[in-house]
């Protein structure tokens, strides 16, 4: 079931699940819901109150993962507009012919398509490309980097995420989405970092934060950078 509380002027929603444990735990998620896990016996009273002790804490989780929400603004694909690469402005500058290609020249994505309806897929496209020889090449010293804590991922892939710009499966598989391209080499070192400090912790412990700002002391100012990035 689902409900909410009032804290100041921020409301939070839960979702409660009542099963056979001996205490009531809250865990907020990668999306940033709040899913409560309470012994069956459990009141909603006692359930909000301790949500409502917790607040501060739940807030600050949400904000945490609100870095890895990408907020992609719509785009029309048409000469002119900017589109950001390595987080960095340029305009798009669209021709028609049979021979397509994308090149990037001075300030300019020139896109040249046989059709202007083509000019989202070769965009899209030329991105994933360039995405996929990027990551690898920005993640490999630094997975080295890390071959001390003893450590290293089983492999690196690209997946489009609505809601996250990276992921670490149990495995040690590092996902990351490729809209991170259109982002600053320094906040794509922080996801791939922070991802790698999942392999060490699991949990976005204190340990977990003392381990990222050991391995990338200005963690939080390209965190920042990315939480703006494409709003």
């Amino acid at each position: 079931m689902t409900s909410a509380i009032q804290f100041g002027s921020r409301t939070i929603d839960f979702r409660l699940e009542y099963s056979n444990r001996k205490s009531l735990g809250i865990t907020v998620t990668p999306e940033m819901e709040v899913l409560v896990k309470a012994p069956t016996d459990t009141t909603m009273e006692k359930v909000k109150e301790k949500i409502r002790k917790k607040a501060p804490w739940i807030i600050k989780q949400q904000s945490f993962f609100l870095s890895f929400q990408p907020k992609t603004p719509q785009r029309k694909y048409i000469s002119g507009e900017t589109h950001l690469y390595l987080g960095r402005q340029y305009r798009l500058q669209i021709s028609i012919d049979k021979d397509e290609s994308v090149k990037l020249k001075g300030k300019f994505i020139e896109v040249t398509a046989r059709d202007k309806s083509r000019a989202k897929d070769l965009l899209n496209d030329w991105y994933l490309q360039h995405a996929r020889t990027k990551f690898h090449a920005i993640a490999s010293p630094l997975i080295d980097k890390f071959k001390k804590h003893k450590v290293e991922p089983s492999s690196i892939v690209l997946r489009d995420m609505p809601t996250r710009w990276g992921s670490c499966t149990p495995k040690g598989k590092i996902i990351l989405n490729p809209e991170l391209i259109k982002a600053p080499k320094g906040c794509i070192e922080y996801v791939i970092i922070h991802e790698l400090c999942h392999l060490i912790h699991h949990d976005h412990t204190q340990k977990f934060i003392d381990l990222q700002t050991k391995e990338m002391k200005d963690w939080e100012k390209w965190k920042m950078k990315l939480e703006k990035l494409l709003a």
